[in-house]
């Protein structure tokens, strides 16, 4: 059964009619909310919470709508249940952009935000795009109730561990030879440069996989060598403030933004925003292994097209899950090591799963991660009262 709660004029949360939001999995809750007073706009779902509370990040964007925040915390649903850690999904997001924000404003949004879910005790918040481990802290700081912390505050940064970023090389340690690759010396795009991007690219390149990060796209454009990336500097650069087209080591073209479908590699990892692979660039697309570090950044049709043409296509669910892992250990008292054990421990286990379902039964790999993920949340489901 579905909830909605609307405390905001009907323009302000435009659903689409043609859009299903129901089905036997959820959402359990849709809520928005509305403070007209300091123009807050925010929108949670809670969507299945059978296995335990709902756990996912804080949306901020200027164009997050219920549709976007409903397909988020549907896939943190099978992410969460896949991961095998206690909490179901759930996702949220706040109307507005915080590259115009001033760091009162945004504060002055989040605080209100989190005062507006402090009764959702169902839903546990953590990062997301727009937000951070001091966003956390101010969720904190009025509900007693976030993950994604400083550690000064006994959490675990995620922006800064980059445990995302970690469980996406794990990922490329199992899924090389269901793509036929070798991790040494794998050519790898990175789209997006941010917290989760650079940070793959880091531990991918690392001299344990050894893999060579030859692109990297960001808002200002694609960086490309063909001989590879100092990935440090482009780091460096990123943690400057500076345009990652500032890079200019000798071979580096600088290239649109949208180039980055046409470089020829073994590894593409999307890691922005959604729905950045679709119908129209799937085909140009020239790699072997996608691991999608972002969160829904293909569409179903995209998908269905790469595998055509027998590209492996990590879904999201399972090769961004490290980020959700970490928040969970965060959670229930764990320390980062022990974050990063159990990364790596269930990435490696979920991702060989995952691929050797989808070849035995000749699917793509998200829809042999749906069957192994809704038979866990099935079992969960069985064991609540029915109303």
């Amino acid at each position: 059964m579905t909830s909605t709660t609307a405390t905001t004029p009907e323009a302000t949360f435009q659903l689409d009619p043609a859009f299903n939001f129901g089905d036997d999995f959820g959402p359990e809750k849709i809520v928005y909310i509305y403070e007209p007073r300091c123009g807050l706009r925010g929108i949670v779902v809670i969507d299945n919470s059978s296995i335990g509370p709902a756990i996912g990040g804080i949306r901020m964007t200027p164009t997050v709508n219920t549709q976007e925040v409903f397909r988020l915390a549907r896939a943190m649903t099978w992410k969460n249940a896949l991961a095998g850690i206690p909490h179901g999904g759930g996702k949220s997001g706040i109307i507005a952009d915080p590259r115009t924000l001033t760091p009162e404003r945004k504060e002055t949004l989040i605080r209100q935000f989190a005062r507006g879910i402090e009764a959702l005790n169902q839903y546990i918040p953590g990062p997301d795009m727009g937000t951070d481990e001091t966003a956390m802290a101010w969720v904190r700081d009025e509900i007693r109730r976030s993950v994604g912390l400083s550690s000064v505050l006994g959490g675990i940064p995620l922006d800064q561990v980059g445990a995302t970023g970690f469980g996406l090389a794990v990922c490329a340690e199992v899924a090389q030879h269901f793509a036929g690759i070798n991790l040494q010396g794998a050519k790898v795009s990175i789209q997006g440069f941010g917290n989760v991007g650079r940070h793959a690219a880091s531990y991918l390149s690392h001299p344990k996989r050894g893999a060579v990060v030859v692109a990297a796209t960001d808002l200002p454009g694609t960086v490309y060598n063909p001989d590879g990336l100092d990935v440090e500097k482009l780091v460096s650069l990123v943690k400057a403030g500076r345009p990652i087209t500032e890079y200019n080591e000798k071979g580096t073209k600088i290239l649109p933004r949208d180039e980055f479908v046409k470089i020829p590699v073994d590894i593409f990892v999307p890691a922005a925003q959604a729905d950045v692979i679709t119908e129209a660039n799937a085909p140009l697309l020239n790699c072997k292994l996608m691991l999608q570090g972002a969160n829904i950044p293909c569409t179903d049709v995209a998908e269905k097209i790469l595998h055509e043409r027998g590209v492996i296509c990590v879904p999201d669910f399972v090769a961004n899950a490290g980020g959700v892992i970490c928040g969970s250990v965060e959670y229930h008292g764990g320390t980062k090591s022990t974050a990063f054990q159990e990364i790596e421990e269930k990435l490696k286990e979920n991702t060989s799963a995952v691929l050797e379902h989808a070849r035995r039964t000749k699917a793509t790999p998200r829809a042999a991660a749906l069957d192994l993920a809704k038979e866990r949340v099935r079992e969960a489901m069985s064991y609540r009262r029915a109303n």
